[in-house]
């Protein structure tokens, strides 16, 4: 595991979008997963700007990591009150790009049935040949993607339900403006495992801001627990970079 730590979040998502630009040149047909939050907006706006240089995404598939259980949504027809994050892929990176339809890979928000549903999406995964390259964001309880304190480090795709933080901090970040009240918002979602998640052949985890300083310090540095889901990145065998900036470093023991 590689700690790259960049001056701010300018620098940072420059950083994590040239890594994954690189893996897409050396690998054209490549698979990635993707994450969604606020904080890879600035590394999907950088792959945006790679494009119009040239950085071509036509063979490229993606899967998500996750998705709120029971909206409505339309990938390509987005709406003003739709706060999936189906919509957040499509207007923050994927109309930018030059990616087939058929090559974006989202969990169904509603399925008819949500289990059969997660064991197709991982079934797909295997189809594709696995993930080359996973972002990864860190949430504020340490969890990756949707998988709760708590969840096991062996877990697949699932429906899982949402703690009282992640809905919390989701709120602030996607609803907040929306007119949705909190109480509205979705309790329940479909997400990648973090067995899933390991299966990846390269993890890429980009961290930004003082308020996550603590919770980096114990993923990176504290014991391995299901209590801290991103702690699952010291097991991980494959190539990883962890790419923070300085205030969400600030916390990290200097060996």
């Amino acid at each position: 595991m590689d700690v790259i730590i960049k001056k701010d979040y300018e620098e940072m998502s420059d950083y994590a979008a040239e890594v994954i630009a690189q893996a897409v040149r050396s690998k054209p047909d490549c698979v990635l997963g993707l994450a969604t939050g606020s904080t890879p907006r600035g590394t999907y706006a950088r792959l945006a700007s790679k494009h119009k240089q040239g950085l071509d995404f036509s063979r490229v598939k993606t899967f998500n990591l996750d998705e709120y259980l029971g909206l409505e949504m339309e990938l390509h027809k987005p709406y003003a009150l739709d706060q999936s994050y189906a919509r957040f892929m499509y207007e923050e990176l994927f109309k930018h790009l030059n990616i087939r339809k058929e090559n974006i890979h989202l969990p169904d928000g509603r399925p008819e049935d949500p289990g059969a549903f997660c064991a197709w999406y991982e079934e797909e995964i295997k189809k594709a040949g696995g993930i080359d390259l996973q972002l990864l964001g860190i949430g504020g309880d340490g969890h990756w993607a949707f998988n709760e304190p708590g969840s096991s480090l062996s877990s697949r795709t699932r429906v899982v339900d949402l703690s009282a933080q992640t809905i919390d901090d989701n709120y602030e970040s996607f609803y907040k403006g929306s007119g949705i009240k909190k109480e509205k918002m979705p309790r329940r979602a479909i997400t990648m495992g973090i067995g899933t998640i390991l299966e990846s052949r390269q993890l890429l985890i980009i961290a930004s801001g003082e308020k996550k300083a603590a919770v980096v310090a114990k993923a990176l540095q504290g014991p391995v627990t299901s209590e801290i889901t991103a702690s699952a990145i010291q097991l991980f065998r494959g190539n990883a970079a962890v790419v923070l900036d300085e205030p969400a470093a600030a916390k990290l023991k200097i060996c």
